[in-house]
């Protein structure tokens, strides 16, 4: 699929679908024409990418081997995964409570702890989105689409936080983590088990 000719509309479109998994509604011009190479799939109101177009956007945003900016990039990753574990358990005591029960936010406290636990979080996160931003185009994005998320949750909706109707926090940071794999070209399975030796000290 490297042969494959897109325009720069087709190519932003693509890479978009690719890291957002999927995404709803009828198929625009791009989309289709995207369809009829296909490089996605349009089934009813879904559209998501085929393997091809998923190959194709990793041969995009891999960073060669040698790339100078590699060993930062990486570098930065690795004080990444452990924030993300944080934010995966922080989005678990969101919806169940300690005892397995469905959180239906009827406890302030319940919620409001959580809430400060997402502050730390997104405090941490920030520095490291600047320095990847700094290597990889598009990445500064990630902050502002983060503190939006934030801004509607305390707003009042909880679905803010971890719904993944809308860009929710959670949404949003599984782009960002999503993007930053297909960069550094990386599968989850490696992810997950990079994450759990960084988490447990291994």
């Amino acid at each position: 699929m490297a042969d494959v000719a897109l325009t720069d509309e087709q190519r932003d479109e693509l890479v978009s679908l690719v890291v957002r998994g999927m995404a709803r509604g009828e198929a625009s011009e791009i989309q289709q024409g995207l369809a009829d190479a296909g490089l996605l799939l349009v089934k009813g109101p879904v559209i998501m990418p085929t393997p091809a177009g998923t190959e194709l956007v990793g041969s995009m945003l891999r960073l060669p081997d040698d790339a100078p900016e590699r060993e930062r990039i990486m570098a930065t990753f690795h004080r990444f995964l452990p924030v993300n574990r944080q934010l995966r358990d922080l989005c678990t005591a969101w919806q169940m409570r300690p005892d397995g029960s469905v959180n239906d936010h009827s406890d302030e406290n319940y919620d409001a702890d959580i809430r400060d636990r997402l502050d730390d979080i997104d405090d941490a996160v920030g520095p490291l989105i600047k320095r990847f931003g700094e290597d990889i185009p598009g990445m500064d994005a990630y902050r502002g689409r983060l503190t939006e998320a934030l801004e509607k949750l305390d707003d009042g909706d909880d679905a803010w936080l971890a719904s993944p109707l809308c860009d929710s926090y959670h949404t949003v940071w599984m782009h960002l983590h999503q993007q930053l794999l297909l960069t550094i070209g990386m599968s989850r399975k490696e992810d997950e088990e990079l994450e759990e030796r960084l988490v447990s000290g291994a």
